[in-house]
């Protein structure tokens, strides 16, 4: 299952949006254990604890803190890196959050989107552009088949509508303002990430982790719902995979879907009770739906024959071998131990099935 070339980013200068972020940190964790001269814009890490302040980073890259709302101070960072691939994660990526506060959902995820692109547009520096969406892009029509890439992009909720204009806004950057293929533009719509790391408020996993640090059983609000969840560097090794081909060939820009196997698209029950099984220590977890709560779909699948015909592409891990890494990961932060060192542990072991 041999697809990207680890050594193809050693120098290449590669700017990251949202780089504070879950995913962003462990991105930045490959990125410089490649060799690659990594920049990132975003706003402070979200949490307190926070991946990126564990992990090690510190004087092996480049961190701007900045709003990507903020087109100069975007700008003034992007044109400093002058980057050949551009990784864009920035974004309000919580579905209660945006009910909340619409107003900065969209303006980070849209305009922000407009705002990375523009900066792509006037730099000519860059070969190779993704941005990361998600699943949630979709009309989500309670399907129990997965999504393809051509199906209508319709989000519900502003968390999703952003994103689904997000992508629209790329399309619409790809075709007007580089008809000829370069940079290559490519979108990558993720599902569900969990891993060793997460400290986001209103997440399944950080909640279970919270709930057994304090000794109480984990609050499901609804059991019932299917989503396609996956360890987190199932979808960066895919994402890193894309910009490189791309960067190599761009006949290979376009629109991907990143997801598990369909024996890996569980419900939240059924994440929670393995969450609580490789745990022990008697961890449980109780059904409590919550009266007028904001709407969320109940079930989302991603087709990805597409990344698997195009790249030959296949999710590495299955279920139980993601949780039992989310678990330990948890106990060795719990006990104090040595972040750096798990993540490169999980890096390596990762690669060695990929490479």
């Amino acid at each position: 299952m041999k697809y990207i070339d680890f050594d193809f980013y050693r120098g290449k200068r590669v700017f990251i949006t949202g780089h504070t972020g879950f995913k962003g940190s462990w991105l930045c964790r490959i990125l410089v254990q490649a060799g690659a001269v990594v920049t990132g814009y975003s706003m402070e890490p979200p949490t307190n604890p926070n991946l990126f302040s564990l992990s090690g980073l510190e004087g092996k890259m480049t961190s701007v803190i900045g709003d990507i709302r903020d087109f100069s101070a975007l700008k003034a960072a992007f044109d400093a890196a002058q980057p050949e691939i551009v990784l864009h994660l920035a974004a309000q990526p919580i579905v209660r959050d945006s009910y909340k506060d619409p107003v900065y959902t969209y303006g980070t995820n849209v305009m922000g989107t407009v705002n990375i692109l523009e900066c792509v547009r006037l730099s000519g520096c860059v070969v190779s552009f993704l941005n990361v969406t998600t699943d949630k892009v979709y009309q989500n029509n309670e399907w129990v088949w997965g999504y393809r890439e051509d199906e209508p992009l319709n989000g519900y909720d502003p968390y999703s509508n952003s994103k689904s204009c997000s992508e629209l806004v790329t399309h619409s950057y790809r075709r007007s303002f580089f008809p000829e293929g370069m940079p290559a533009i490519s979108t990558a719509r993720a599902g569900n990430v969990i891993g060793g790391g997460d400290f986001a408020g209103d997440r399944i996993i950080p909640d279970c982790v919270r709930a057994v640090q304090a000794g109480r059983a984990v609050i499901v609000r609804n059991p019932h719902s299917t989503r396609p969840y996956q360890h987190v560097l199932e979808p960066l090794f895919a994402y890193l995979m894309i910009a490189q081909r791309q960067y190599q060939d761009p006949s290979y820009a376009g629109w991907y879907n990143v997801g598990p196997d369909e024996c890996d698209c569980v419900t939240t029950g059924e994440l929670v009770r393995l969450f609580c099984e490789k745990w022990g220590d008697r961890a449980e977890w109780v059904d409590k739906a919550e009266a007028n709560a904001p709407h969320e779909a109940n079930f989302l699948k991603l087709d990805c024959s597409k990344l698997k015909a195009v790249f030959g592409w296949q999710p590495r891990w299955h279920m139980d071998e993601v949780m039992e890494l989310t678990v330990a990961w948890t106990r060795i932060w719990l006990a104090g131990g040595d972040i750096p060192a798990e993540m490169d542990r999980e890096i390596r072991w990762y690669l060695e099935g990929i490479v």
